[in-house]
């Protein structure tokens, strides 16, 4: 089992935090009994708190960059409802780039989901595949580098230095190590690691920071064994439930595909956008619009009006739940008003090899404003 043992520094929490603020409108709804009256609860605040978000103004700018196409059990990825042929699809994990006003008045940037490969290929779950490969001689096909979140803000006019926070929506397949730092030497390597991005701080839920602590078996084939070993606490930024970083982009507390799970929400000036890995595909969140095989008639007999991205089940009820919360958030696209700007921080590609299962629609990737370097010239 791993053991999160960090440098015995102070944290920040939320309750003294300058980087985040809470949202009142969440408060208590997870704590509503029974179940479906909690559902209706978590709606009504989305759609309460939606109205006070969009209120607030927009992010200055947005990009995304795909970092690594990866495979993943096609059933997994729509809650086993797809009629699948091939066991694996592609998925594609992307990093966001996010510029905003801080509470503080100052401009700000925030990396979400800066991924290392080397890192994930050590989770329990994706070495165990990656030796399978490397058997079959195919390791080449079942990965495909795109972008090493290490240069990305080079092609923006930036530096690393430039980054005020990191995040994730889980710490699934992620060392965090790689990317905050370490102040003890990595097994393999001659020296701690160094930040990823100096200046950053990690903002992580302090639920997400907790299972390293003592984690389940149902929990341990996604975590990166002493991922979080040697990272120091005052790298990172603890924070409870819901919060609002600055104009235009929050951290909704979204638990069930992990407990400390959290969804990036931006306002944009195409209204709102939500991202999470909650569902693998906009047809996750509308599946009654699916093309998918077996996806829109296994929603419609169960009667669900989201279908979870299930690798994890840590509590599958909250995880619905969640994807109600986001999808109630969501603004609707001007592409296709059908379909609700939700962007999955790993989406299923859209490879004719693994048909059928291939999205009904993607939005692709975001770019909004132009991202700039907010040191003095």
């Amino acid at each position: 089992m791993t053991t999160v043992q960090p440098a015995k520094k102070k944290s920040t929490t939320t309750a003294k935090s300058q980087t985040v603020r809470p949202i009142p409108e969440f408060d208590g709804v997870h704590s509503v009994w029974p179940r479906g009256d909690r559902l209706q609860a978590v709606r009504d605040a989305a759609a309460k708190y939606r109205e006070r978000f969009v209120s607030q103004g927009e992010v200055s700018a947005i990009k995304t960059f795909d970092i690594v196409a990866a495979p993943y059990p096609s059933r997994f990825a729509f809650q086993g409802y797809n009629v699948s042929i091939n066991p694996f699809i592609t998925i594609i994990n992307r990093m966001f780039v996010i510029q905003f006003e801080g509470f503080d008045g100052k401009p700000k940037t925030l990396v979400w989901e800066p991924t290392v490969p080397a890192g994930s290929a050590e989770s329990p779950f994706y070495h165990k595949l990656d030796e399978f490969s490397k058997k079959l001689k195919a390791d080449k096909l079942f990965v495909k580098y795109l972008n090493d979140p290490d240069k990305v803000l080079q092609q923006l006019g930036l530096t690393n230095d430039d980054v005020d926070y990191i995040s994730f929506d889980h710490l699934h397949v992620q060392d965090v190590r790689m990317i905050v730092g370490s102040d003890r030497v990595i097994e393999g390597e001659t020296e701690p690691r160094k930040p990823l991005f100096p200046n950053a701080k990690l903002l992580v839920h302090r639920k997400e920071l907790g299972t390293f602590e003592s984690m389940h078996p149902m929990q341990w084939a996604w975590y990166v064994e002493n991922g979080m070993d040697g990272v120091p606490a005052d790298r990172l930024e603890v924070f409870d439930g819901d919060v609002e970083l600055g104009v235009g982009v929050s951290l909704l507390w979204t638990p069930g595909h992990t407990d400390g799970n959290h969804s990036l929400v931006v306002n944009t000036p195409d209204d709102v956008w939500v991202s999470s890995e909650n569902g693998m595909a906009p047809d996750s969140w509308q599946p009654e619009l699916s093309k998918i095989p077996g996806v829109r008639a296994q929603a419609e007999f169960y009667g669900r009006e989201v279908v979870l991205n299930s690798n994890t089940l840590e509590d599958s009820l909250d995880q619905y739940d969640s994807m109600v919360k986001e999808k109630t958030l969501a603004s609707p696209s001007p592409r296709d008003p059908k379909w609700l700007q939700i962007i999955p921080s790993s989406e299923c590609a859209s490879h004719k090899r693994q048909w059928p299962v291939i999205p009904t629609f993607s939005h692709g990737g975001l770019d909004y404003g132009t991202i700039r370097s907010h040191k003095p010239s």
